[in-house]
């Protein structure tokens, strides 16, 4: 019997996957925060979270709205002064993956959390970088995850909030003291990873019931595929009882607070 799942179930999953019980994650609001603690509720129970307002190794029961959620720092180990957790945690090189959500992102894996349109007259003010700069100067390595469309897969970003790797591919090349950078972008319809060489994302991986042309049409520039492309194993039972156990908690507890 194969299971119903949608496709945001399927990503919050794949997401989850991709984080091991060793890491010290630095995590995202959103769909970052849903899969990092997806991962610590299912085959991670020992990873590190942290958030940008200072709270480490937190084990929130419900999803936090915001990294100022009394949630994250109830249920932290403790919690440390802004200024601490960027200089000795970030930049001291303690943080393995940051895990980040985006507006806009290229086939060079820089994020846009700034504006949409034109910077001197945009059409939509964004929230803004936040830690993600940072976080994706520093950490180790840089996962994202997010809604594949062609609003979302743009060519060129219209404001470059989060180095990947540039406009050219090349923005990290032979720079000291800075991490890898994207490593995996994981969409609701794929897994992508940067080309070794040019660093322009390709397609790895298709979720069950995607297509090529599924993605080919959700993407602004023309997406590549890898040679031997693969298909990402279903969600269990397990993985989506304990997700919409999650999701279903975390809407109650926010909707009792209004």
């Amino acid at each position: 019997m194969s299971l119903e799942f949608t496709s945001s179930e399927m990503m919050s999953v794949t997401a989850a996957r991709a984080l091991t019980n060793e890491m010290t994650c630095f995590v995202g609001i959103g769909l970052p925060s849903e899969a990092a603690n997806l991962a610590r509720l299912t085959h991670a129970p020992d990873i590190t979270l942290i958030y940008e307002s200072g709270t480490l190794q937190t084990k929130p029961d419900v999803l936090p709205l915001s990294i100022g959620d009394g949630e994250l720092c109830e249920s932290a180990l403790t919690t440390v002064s802004v200024p601490e957790m960027f200089r000795y945690w970030l930049q001291g090189g303690h943080v393995s993956v940051g895990f980040l959500g985006t507006a806009q992102i290229d086939r060079y894996a820089n994020l846009n959390t700034t504006l949409i349109g034109d910077y001197r007259a945009p059409k939509v003010r964004l929230p803004g970088g936040g830690g993600a700069p940072e976080i994706a100067t520093n950490a180790k390595e840089v996962f994202v995850t997010l809604k594949h469309s062609k609003r979302t897969f743009v060519k060129d970003v219209d404001f470059l909030t989060t180095v990947g790797f540039g406009r050219d591919g090349k923005a990290r090349d032979n720079v000291p003291n800075i991490g890898r950078g994207p490593t995996i972008v994981i969409t609701d319809l794929c897994i992508l990873k940067p080309d070794p060489e040019t660093k322009e994302l390709v397609v790895h991986l298709l979720h069950p019931n995607v297509t090529r042309e599924d993605v080919i049409n959700a993407t602004g520039w023309e997406i590549r595929f890898a040679d031997e492309l693969g298909t990402t194993p279903a969600p269990t039972a397990e993985e989506l009882e304990i997700l919409r156990s999650l999701k279903a908690r975390t809407d109650a507890h926010h909707a009792g607070q209004h």
